[in-house]
């Protein structure tokens, strides 16, 4: 004999407090994403699916979740081609349709994604993992989606080089090496300075899709560092990044800004209310800790800023 089962959920908690986000994380799914011509890409992604939550209920419906990222997952696996920041939209449409409590469904994923390169000098051919980063807001106003890409490179610290420089100059002079020639070879020979691994990160968020090519915001994230860093290097490639590393020191400000800056310049054709998130991490060499330095802002404020407008 069957007996209708108790929606607990449905319930009122013992402390009537609303939750901005409730829901699962670390859901592992394959996605396939189609390309005109070409076989599609494969990517292990990992999601991180939330909704809100009323002072009046006292959670929310797990299965029923599972349940959309399961039936939306398997329908882009099907579908011809999918971004990963639309996925991450119609998983949130979905759930905000679904549970008649939320006014806003959040989607988090992340994945590694394998890019093709040759190195710098010696043109061999390797690879460079980058990590995706999409997410979506669905409310009863709309969708928001995010897009963007976390990736490693190399920076060098310019104080440290500054001390090594001015060392050189004592040192040259001690040699009767004249004024003129000292700085024409510090131009020519950057000297030494502690480097670090940074770790920068860019994504975009505009109303539905936003108008950017994955790719453009890898490359601008990696340009923000002192040099690319690559899997294989032969001597000729580790000369290279070495030397361009030491030939553009930057802070860990310095790598924000110079997203900052070419964000405007490749994107500038984003609405106002388009929002720009740009972090930068660098794991120190000399120190026990590591620094970092970040960024959020509408491209109209960013606009501004750059401008001269403050």
């Amino acid at each position: 004999m069957s007996h209708q089962l108790p929606d607990v959920q449905a319930s009122e908690p013992d402390v009537t407090v609303g939750l901005s986000q409730v829901g699962v994380t670390g859901v592992d799914k394959l996605v396939k994403l189609a390309r005109d011509g070409k076989r599609p890409l494969i990517l292990t992604a990992e999601f991180e699916v939330f909704v809100d939550l009323p002072s009046g209920r006292k959670g929310i419906d797990m299965s029923r979740n599972m349940q959309v990222i399961d039936e939306t997952l398997e329908s882009a696996v099907a579908e011809p081609a999918y971004r990963v920041e639309d996925l991450c939209g119609d998983v949130a449409d979905r759930l905000l349709e679904k549970h008649e409590y939320t006014s806003t469904a959040e989607v988090r994923m992340t994945a590694d994604f394998v890019v093709r390169e040759d190195t710098p000098a010696s043109e061999l051919p390797t690879q460079s993992t980058i990590k995706i980063v999409a997410s979506a807001t669905a409310t009863e106003e709309g969708t928001r989606e995010e897009i963007g890409a976390e990736v490693v490179g190399m920076t060098v610290c310019p104080c440290s080089q500054g001390m090594s420089a001015s060392r050189a100059r004592d040192v040259l002079r001690d040699l009767a090496v004249d004024d003129e020639t000292i700085e024409e070879f510090l131009e020519q020979v950057p000297q030494p300075g502690h480097s670090q691994r940074g770790h920068a990160t860019l994504t975009i968020t505009t109303e539905g899709s936003p108008d950017v090519d994955l790719m453009d915001i890898v490359e601008v994230a990696r340009d923000s560092m002192s040099a690319r860093i690559y899997n294989l290097a032969k001597r000729p490639d580790e000369d290279y990044m070495t030397y361009h590393a030491h030939a553009d020191a930057k802070f860990v400000e310095d790598c924000v800004r110079s997203m900052a800056e070419q964000v405007l310049d490749e994107f500038d054709h984003l609405a106002d209310d388009a929002v720009v998130h740009m972090k930068q991490s660098n794991d120190e060499s000399i120190h026990q800790h590591n620094a970092h330095a970040e960024r959020e802002v509408t491209l109209e404020q960013l606009r501004a800023e750059l401008n001269g407008e403050h």
